[in-house]
């Protein structure tokens, strides 16, 4: 009954445990979530968030994203295989005829031991192997051994299926280093990035569903400045949707209610895709809303381009503020560029809309950079090593339908990333390099 309680003891020093409590650990919390998904939603929550994010061990890894899509795609399967009973471990050789068995074993390195059937049941031109028992087993079974060997199968089984083979990855032209291009070298081309993943959104008990980087909250509005009203948020996409995510506190000694807000124009069409769906609000307390959006709104230019001026009107009166998009959350679901179209984009805009620079404070590989920026739709076109550095080559397009294309080069041992965007829109590179520098500090 206080199983949930007996595990959080554990779960406290979670990150400290060898990699083999880490792992029954696990398990234990997505057992105890399909038993009782209310005492185990956060347990369940705080170790797949952790094991597929933060830990370095691939083992854990990989068990906790494959809890996580059983989760996500198919409950009753997951506790299927979760909670499956353990086959009971039995002897069955002594189902076997004795002839049979003893031809079995002189084939234990071969498909003859897995199939429980000789070689010349399934292998075209196979001739039986002439097997002699031991001398004191010889004389009784002689008889059977003749049996065995010139009786012909009653069915003919189908032959195992052959092993597949590795197609050589494509290659595309090379995007050359830095921001040359040279067409001599071949490339080898990145592996198609895959869609944006909804790993648990078809499970109403649990929460986890937010993968992409999402900056922390912010203070908007002062309650003590505001008559109390006190608003804290930031912004998040999820499933292709961009939300508002707001924590609204009531500093005041009335209740708040009747709440409405509204933006003003922007550079970008955001607006309120419903209501601010907000109950009464009484003193001393506060409530979590998260405001959908759309970007169907009055377009005008704000600077800086991300401004966002906010009116939230209560029972009290009507407060404003700003605050500032950031561009992670704009960039769209279609932002794969094809490579072709990459390598001539990038030919076709001038040195002059490109800007470098190096990112600092960058602790983890290119291999998890490249995942963090992928689930924030920052696909990545092709890579290549040059010498001991590793070159990625990125694409990004904003829900206005502008693109930036981006060299980002990993240094063995530095936690420096140089980086180079290019975009026929000079204006947005400031804030796509923001966007870059905030993910790619979150992926360590």
């Amino acid at each position: 009954d206080n199983a949930h309680e007996l595990l959080r003891v554990f779960i406290d020093n979670f990150s400290d445990e060898i990699p083999q409590v880490q792992l029954q650990l696990l398990t234990a919390s997505v057992k105890l979530f399909l038993f009782r998904p209310a005492d185990g939603q956060d347990i369940v929550q705080n170790l797949l968030s952790f094991a597929t994010q933060e830990s370095d061990n691939p083992d854990l890894r990989d068990r906790a994203y494959i809890y996580w899509r059983l989760l996500s795609t198919d409950p009753v399967a997951a506790k299927e295989v979760v909670l499956s009973e353990k086959p009971l471990i039995s002897e069955e050789t002594d189902l076997l005829e004795p002839s049979l068995l003893e031809e079995l074993l002189s084939h234990m390195a071969s498909l003859a031991s897995v199939y429980h059937k000789p070689p010349s049941t399934f292998v075209d031109g196979r001739t039986p192997l002439q097997f002699f028992p031991p001398a004191n087993a010889r004389a009784t079974l002689s008889n059977e051994t003749d049996n065995a060997h010139s009786s012909e199968p009653e069915s003919e089984p189908s032959a195992p299926p052959a092993a597949a083979l590795a197609a050589a990855p494509p290659q595309i032209l090379d995007i050359g280093t830095g921001t040359v291009l040279d067409l001599s070298t071949p490339l080898a081309a990145a592996s198609p990035a895959a869609p944006v993943i909804d790993l648990l959104g078809d499970l109403s008990d649990l929460s986890l569903t937010q993968l992409a980087y999402e900056a922390p909250k912010e203070t908007w509005l002062v309650g003590a400045k505001n008559q109390g009203m006190d608003i804290s948020g930031t912004f998040a996409r999820r499933h292709g949707v961009v939300y508002m995510d707001m924590t609204i506190a009531n500093q005041a000694m009335s209740a708040f209610g009747n709440l409405a807000i509204q933006f003003n124009r922007n550079s970008f069409g955001i607006s309120p895709a419903g209501a601010l769906e907000v109950a009464l609000i009484p003193p001393c307390q506060s409530v979590a809303a998260s405001l959908p959006l759309n970007f169907q709104g009055a377009v005008g230019r704000m600077e800086p381009l991300n401004l966002l001026q906010v009116a939230v009107k209560n029972n009290v009166g009507i407060f404003y503020f700003a605050c500032e998009v950031p561009f992670h959350v704009l960039f769209a679901e279609s932002g794969n560029m094809e490579r072709k179209v990459f390598l001539t984009s990038w030919k076709e805009i001038p040195p002059t809309s490109e800007v470098q620079a190096v990112l600092d404070g960058i602790r983890a590989d290119a291999t998890q950079c490249e995942a963090h920026l992928q689930r924030s739709n920052v696909f990545t076109v092709a890579k290549r090593n040059v010498d001991t550095c590793q070159l990625l080559y990125v694409s990004a397009q904003l829900t206005n339908g502008l693109w930036a294309l981006a060299e980002l080069k990993f240094n063995p041992g530095s936690q420096s990333v140089s980086i180079a965007i290019k975009s026929k829109t000079l204006d947005i590179v400031p804030g796509v390099q923001q966007a870059f520098m905030s993910i790619l500090r979150s992926a360590c």
